[in-house]
């Protein structure tokens, strides 16, 4: 058997090996992956959150899990923190695909901003589920703008853009401002 077979190999032989440790190195050398939505009311309001864990207001959202798909991770977060689940349209294809470089803490870690919509029922269900989070509004694009992190802002107009230009958009961000 050839390491480029498309068959599976077998426990224990040199090909199952092969990628076992390829699996490991890949994992040690792997990405945090961060997942956001973009939510709009019907007068083109943003839906944000304010983390309690942070300065600045943000787009709701966090991070992945281990084997979990960037949409899963946007819609398993946007339940978890404000209570009700939000319906991402197929295709599942998001507006933003970003890599950010290390800052702080942090290692680097892709981000995905997807769409988000919610039904009337959907949005009357909203609520703060998580700890984590002291408030949620919907405000006017301007108005959000002022109230994020300068990066995150960035994020929003490209999003948004990306949105009236029915493509995704993505970048790699070296610094943070």
């Amino acid at each position: 058997m050839s390491l480029h077979d498309d068959t599976e190999p077998q426990p224990g032989t040199p090909a199952w090996e092969h990628r076992r440790a390829g699996n490991a190195e890949q994992v040690r050398a792997g990405k945090r992956l961060c997942s956001k939505i973009l939510v709009r009311d019907e007068d083109g309001n943003v839906l944000i959150v304010n983390p309690t864990y942070k300065q600045g207001w943000d787009l709701p959202g966090g991070m992945g899990r281990l084997n979990e798909p960037p949409s899963a991770t946007a819609d398993r977060e946007f339940r978890e923190e404000l209570g009700t689940d939000v319906t991402i349209p197929e295709p599942l294809q998001p507006l933003i695909i970003d890599w950010e470089a290390a800052h702080g803490p942090w290692d680097d870690q892709l981000v995905f901003v997807f769409v988000g919509v919610l039904t009337a029922n959907q949005r009357a269900q909203l609520h703060i589920a998580d700890p984590e989070i002291d408030a949620f509004e919907f405000m006017p694009v301007d108005t959000v703008l002022t109230k994020l992190h300068p990066d995150v802002a960035d994020r929003l107009q490209r999003a948004l853009a990306a949105a009236s230009a029915g493509h995704a958009v993505y970048s790699e961000t070296t610094t943070r401002s």
